[in-house]
């Protein structure tokens, strides 16, 4: 499936863009999401923490993403 990722503050300084597209496999968590974003542009890994909002809302990492989510 495939998600886009609307990025804000240092994210959006990481990703040297407003949002990012990425194709990723049915089933996806916040934490394999993060897992995924800290692979691909590591220095996610330098912050203490960074949280995501799915549907203008923070959630938990074992939340499940679905295709039509809004993700921040």
């Amino acid at each position: 499936m495939k998600i886009n990722i609307l990025a804000f503050g240092i994210a959006k300084d990481i990703f040297k863009s407003n949002n990012l597209s990425i194709d990723v496999g049915e089933g996806l968590t916040i934490k394999d999401l993060k897992n995924h974003l800290i692979q691909s542009h590591p220095e996610f890994s330098k912050l203490a923490s960074f949280a995501i909002a799915v549907n203008s809302e923070y959630q938990q990492d074992s939340f499940a993403l679905s295709a039509n989510d809004e993700i921040a």
